[in-house]
């Protein structure tokens, strides 16, 4: 294995230090910060292929260190750790740019799975750095009621200009790419996601919604990508 360095972003000092452990065992590098100032100040002196954060910290929080992160880089994947396990906060961490969430309390062997799963994702976008087009889709195109933008990763519905994150721009993409087929969810997360994600379709289902947000005119009555009830979703081209 290569040497990868995960950020362990986490203010209770038993949680940390036991997820460094457990990291460190499985042949990572590790990094701890206890708050949300000391984890922007460890990822931008070192290198770190992916980011376990909680939400709930002192002085900046979880959120606000994902979008900081974000801002920087597009592409390091974030794992968001919450303890409360509630809908509201795992959607605001995935519209700000998160990867994936883990409620605590949660066993190392899932989590060494997602994080597993997560890196083996990003290792498709080694190399590349925004603004960057998106291969293989035009530069500028309709998608329902959106101008997507995809050097600039930027949606405009309305008159709202919103930014995409690289998760929302695949997405797209897949749905571009199959105009009026039923994609499941499991075709989508293998697409999207990959072959060997590990969480729920609900992940799927919180991005889908805030992607809708994006390129919807009424996000809670779409006429872009619509839910197929049982199966998935179908991207109605204009």
């Amino acid at each position: 294995m290569r040497n990868i360095n995960i950020l362990v972003a986490e203010d209770e000092t038993n949680i940390r230090d036991g997820l460094i452990d457990a990291l460190e065992s499985e042949g990572y590098g590790a990094y701890g910060a206890a708050d949300g100032d000391a984890a922007i100040t460890v990822f931008n002196q070192n290198k770190v292929d992916l980011v376990l954060l909680d939400i709930m910290m002192p002085g900046t929080n979880g959120y606000d260190v994902c979008k900081l992160i974000r801002e920087k880089n597009a592409e390091v994947p974030i794992i968001m750790l919450t303890a409360k396990g509630e809908e509201a906060d795992k959607v605001v961490g995935l519209k700000l740019g998160a990867d994936d969430y883990v409620t605590k309390p949660f066993g190392i062997p899932e989590l060494m799975a997602r994080i597993s799963a997560a890196l083996r994702r990003s290792r498709m976008h080694l190399g590349t750095k925004t603004p960057k087009k998106k291969e293989g889709l035009p530069g500028r195109f309709k998608f329902g009621e959106a101008d997507i933008d995809t050097l600039q990763y930027q949606s405009r519905c309305g008159d709202v200009l919103f930014d995409l994150t690289p998760r929302e721009l695949k997405l797209i993409e897949k749905f571009y790419r199959n105009p009026t087929r039923v994609l499941t969810r499991e075709e989508l997360l293998n697409d999207v996601w990959g072959i060997g994600y590990v969480g729920t379709t609900r992940t799927l289902d919180q991005h889908v919604a805030q992607l809708r947000k994006k390129i919807e005119l009424q996000a809670g009555k779409p006429t872009t990508i619509v839910t197929v009830h049982g199966a998935g979703y179908k991207y109605l081209k204009r």
